[in-house]
C-alpha cells in the first residue's frame, strides 16, 4: 500500500515538472534555474522507480522512453491531411489575386465589407498529426500521402514543447495539426557537435528535422532537439471547435500548445498585402526557416461555405516569396583572408540573378563544409541567397557523367603574404599566422593595438586607420610612430589640433605596460587575461619571446592550444621584426613589473565577479582593473561559482541570475568596502 502523501508528492512533482517545461519551451520565460528542474525530475524518478504503479502516461519522465523500432506502423488519418494551394504570383499581387477568389465564390460586390482573413507563417518542416484522448497524447503520426502516415508518437514524444496532456482538455477526440521544425541555432549547434566528434554534418534544418522524426531510436531523436507549431484540426470528438481559425489558434495556446506569435488576423486584400510586406522584411530574422506563408480566411462558417476544389480548400492559399535559391556553374575557388586572418574558400559562380541580385560570388564557408557538400569545381550548384546574408553554395545537383575533378585543398601559406598558414586543433578554420605583417590584417591589427585596453591610443579610430593603410601612409604598427603633425593634417577632415591629439597621444602610448604591449600585439588566443599571465610569469618580452611550448605550458591557466599558438607568433621573423621596431620606436615598460601586479593586499584573491549595469562614477574598465589589481576576476556571466555581482544602474538579466542563484550583490559603495579590505 503507497503513502498518500507519496501519491501526492508524485502527482504534485507531476504537475510542476510539465508547468516549468512549458513555461521553458513554450513561452520562453523559465521560472527556475535548471538544476532545480533537474532536482525534481530526479525526485520524481526515484518515486516512479520505487513505486512503478505511479507511473502516467503524462509523466515527464517518459519522454524518451521505449526500444529501437524494427519500423513504422501506418496510421490511417480519420480525416485526411490535405495540402493548400501556392499562389504562383510571389509578388504582394498574390494576395490580391486570392481576396479576389474568395470575393467571387461568396459573391461578394464592391460595396460588401472586406473578407477578414487569418495571417500566419508557412513553416519550412514536417507536417505532423497529434491525437489526444481525453486530453492525453496517444498517437502521433506524420502526413504521409495525406491519407496513410507513419506512427512516429515515440520520437514526438522527445519534443519538449508538446504536451503530454493538454490544460483543461477532456474531449473523448482531438487531432491537433502543425508543423515540426528545427530551429536554426539548434541546427547550427547540432553540426558543430558532430564536427566536434568527426561525425557527418546535416545538410539544412528541414531535412534533419524529417529524418529525427523518421529515426527508429527515440533517444537519438531527442539529440536532434526538434520544435513544433500548432496551426490545424483533425479529427474532432467532443470539443466545441471556436467560430474562427485565430480563435482555434487561441485556445491552442490556452491548452499549452505552442503557437507561433507572428500571427494576426487581416481585413481584406490590404491587410495581406501589408502581411506579405512586413514579413518578407523580418523573414532573415526569424529563428527558424520558412517558405512563404498562409491566409486563410478567418471565419468557419465562411470556410464551410466556400468548401474544396480538387481536394484543395477554397479558403486558404500559400503564398511563397521569390525565390532564394538558383542553379549555377562553379567556375573556381579562391581565398579570401579576412580581417582575422582566417582563410574563407570562395565560390566564383557563372553570374546568376538571385534573392533580388546577381550573384557571381559566394561563399563555402570552410574546407569540411566544402567537403560535406561534395562541391568541386565544373559543377552545377545551388547557390542561396536571403536579404542581406551573404550568398552561400548549398551543396551541388548531381550530374549524369562527370569527369574526375581533384579535391580542393586548403593551402599552407597565406596568398597574401605568404606567411605559415595553420589550422587548429580540434578547430575548423586555416589562418594566417602573418598577423602584424599581413596586409589584410593590417587594419584589424591597428584598431586592436590602439584599443582602450591595449596601447590605447586615443583618436586611432576606424576612419582614421582607413585612411593611413588605404592611402599607402602606414605599412606596419611601427610606422604609426612616424606620423607627424603635417602628414596627419592634410588628410580629409582632419585639424591640426586634432593631428597634434594624435601625435600626443602616440606619444603617450610608448610608456606601457608589458601586459598591454602582449594583448596589443593581437597574439591568437591571447586575451587580457592571458597576457597579463604571461608578463608575471616571464617578467621579460626577451624571455617569453624565446620561450619553448614546454615552457609556456607552466604559465597559469596556458594549455597546448594557446602555448603553441604564442610560440608559432614569435617563430615567425616577421613578427619578431616587428616588435623590435617598435621598442625601436621607443615604446617601453618597466622589465619584471608584468601586469604591474599589486605587491600589497589583494583582498578579492581566487574570486570572480560579474559587473552589471551602469555604476555611479567608475566606467566598467576602471571596475576591471581595480579587481583585477585586487587579485579578483572579473566574468562575463553568473554561475555559481560566482561570489559577487556588481550591478549599477539599468542592470540586467546577470542581476536577476544572480538572485536565482543566491549570489551575493553589491553596489559599487560594496565595491569599494571589498576593494579596501586588508586580506
Amino acid at each position: 500500500m503507497i503513502d498518500p502523501r507519496t501519491t501526492e508528492r508524485a502527482a504534485a512533482l507531476r504537475e510542476q515538472l510539465n508547468h516549468h517545461a512549458h513555461q521553458y519551451y513554450v513561452l520562453d520565460a523559465p521560472e527556475i534555474p535548471d538544476a532545480e528542474y533537474d532536482k525534481l525530475f530526479q525526485e520524481l524518478q526515484a518515486l516512479e522507480a520505487a513505486h512503478p504503479e505511479l507511473l502516467t502516461a503524462d509523466s515527464p519522465t517518459q519522454r524518451v522512453i521505449g526500444q529501437v523500432l524494427p519500423g513504422f506502423t501506418p496510421v490511417r488519418h480519420t480525416v485526411p491531411m490535405l495540402s493548400i494551394r501556392t499562389e504562383t504570383d510571389t509578388t504582394a499581387n498574390g494576395a490580391v489575386a486570392f481576396d479576389a477568389r474568395v470575393r467571387r465564390e461568396l459573391a461578394l460586390g464592391e460595396n460588401d465589407p472586406p473578407v477578414e482573413y487569418a495571417a500566419e507563417l508557412k513553416f519550412d518542416g514536417l507536417a505532423m498529426n497529434l491525437r489526444y484522448e481525453l486530453g492525453l497524447l496517444v498517437q502521433a503520426a506524420t502526413r504521409g500521402d495525406g491519407e496513410t502516415g507513419e506512427d512516429v508518437t515515440q520520437n514526438i514524444r522527445t519534443i519538449g514543447q508538446i504536451p503530454l496532456r493538454l490544460k483543461g482538455i477532456g474531449a473523448p477526440v482531438l487531432e491537433v495539426r502543425g508543423e515540426v521544425y528545427m530551429r536554426r541555432d539548434d541546427f547550427e549547434a547540432l553540426n558543430e557537435r558532430q564536427l566536434a566528434a568527426n561525425e557527418k554534418t546535416f545538410v539544412n534544418p528541414r531535412n534533419t528535422a524529417a529524418g529525427a522524426v523518421r529515426q527508429l531510436d527515440p533517444a537519438q531523436a531527442a539529440r536532434k532537439k526538434l520544435s513544433f507549431f500548432a496551426y490545424g484540426l483533425g479529427d474532432v470528438q467532443g470539443w466545441e471547435i471556436p467560430a474562427t481559425h485565430a480563435g482555434m489558434l487561441d485556445a491552442f495556446a490556452a491548452m499549452g500548445l505552442p503557437v507561433d506569435h507572428d500571427r494576426t488576423v487581416v481585413q481584406g486584400a490590404d491587410g495581406l498585402v501589408a502581411f506579405h510586406k512586413a514579413i518578407g522584411e523580418k523573414r532573415d530574422s526569424l529563428p527558424f526557416d520558412i517558405d512563404g506563408i498562409v491566409y486563410k480566411v478567418n471565419s468557419r462558417e465562411l470556410q464551410q461555405r466556400l468548401g474544396f476544389v480538387s481536394r484543395e480548400p477554397r479558403w486558404a492559399v500559400a503564398h511563397k516569396y521569390p525565390a532564394q535559391e538558383q542553379l549555377t556553374r562553379l567556375n573556381g575557388i579562391e581565398i579570401q583572408v579576412g580581417r582575422t586572418g582566417k582563410l574563407t574558400p570562395v565560390a566564383k559562380l557563372e553570374p546568376v540573378f538571385v534573392g533580388g541580385t546577381t550573384v557571381s560570388n559566394a561563399t563555402l564557408h570552410n574546407v569540411f563544409e566544402l567537403r560535406r557538400k561534395g562541391v568541386r569545381i565544373g559543377d552545377t550548384v545551388i547557390v542561396r541567397r536571403a536579404g542581406d546574408v551573404i550568398p552561400e553554395i548549398v551543396g551541388k545537383v548531381a550530374a549524369e557523367k562527370a569527369s574526375y575533378v581533384p579535391n580542393f585543398h586548403m593551402p599552407r601559406t597565406c596568398p597574401i603574404c605568404g606567411s605559415k598558414a595553420e589550422r587548429e586543433k580540434g578547430g575548423i578554420d586555416y589562418r594566417c599566422t602573418g598577423g602584424l605583417f599581413c596586409p589584410a590584417q593590417r587594419k584589424q591589427a591597428m584598431l586592436h593595438f590602439a584599443g582602450r585596453r591595449a596601447l590605447d591610443i586615443e583618436g586611432l579610430g576606424d576612419k582614421l586607420v582607413d585612411q593611413l593603410v588605404d592611402g599607402g601612409i602606414v605599412l606596419s604598427l611601427p610606422g604609426l610612430y612616424k606620423l607627424g603633425v603635417t602628414k596627419l593634417a592634410a588628410l580629409d577632415r582632419m585639424a591640426e589640433k586634432s593631428a597634434q591629439n594624435i601625435v600626443d597621444a602616440l606619444e603617450k602610448s610608448k610608456k606601457t605596460t608589458l601586459a598591454r604591449f602582449l594583448y596589443g600585439l593581437g597574439i591568437r588566443q591571447v586575451g587580457e587575461t592571458t597576457a597579463k599571465d604571461l608578463a608575471r610569469h616571464f617578467g621579460a618580452l626577451d624571455k617569453l619571446m624565446q620561450a619553448s611550448v614546454e615552457e609556456l605550458l607552466e604559465v597559469k591557466d596556458v594549455g597546448p592550444i594557446v602555448a603553441e599558438s604564442i610560440h608559432t607568433f614569435f617563430a615567425q621573423p616577421h613578427n619578431v621584426e616587428v616588435v623590435e621596431q617598435l621598442r625601436a620606436a621607443g615604446l617601453h615598460w618597466e622589465e619584471g613589473d608584468g601586469a604591474n601586479a599589486n605587491v600589497g593586499p589583494r583582498p578579492l584573491l581566487g574570486k570572480t565577479l560579474v559587473l552589471t549595469g551602469t555604476l555611479p562614477t567608475l566606467s566598467r574598465d576602471e571596475a576591471k582593473d581595480m579587481i583585477e589589481a585586487a587579485g579578483g576576476k572579473v566574468s562575463g556571466s553568473v554561475s555559481k561559482k560566482t561570489h559577487y555581482v556588481i550591478a549599477g544602474e539599468e542592470a540586467g538579466s546577470k542581476l536577476d541570475k544572480a538572485r536565482e542563484l543566491g549570489v551575493a550583490v553589491l553596489d559599487e559603495a560594496g565595491l569599494r568596502a571589498l576593494l579596501e579590505h586588508d586580506a
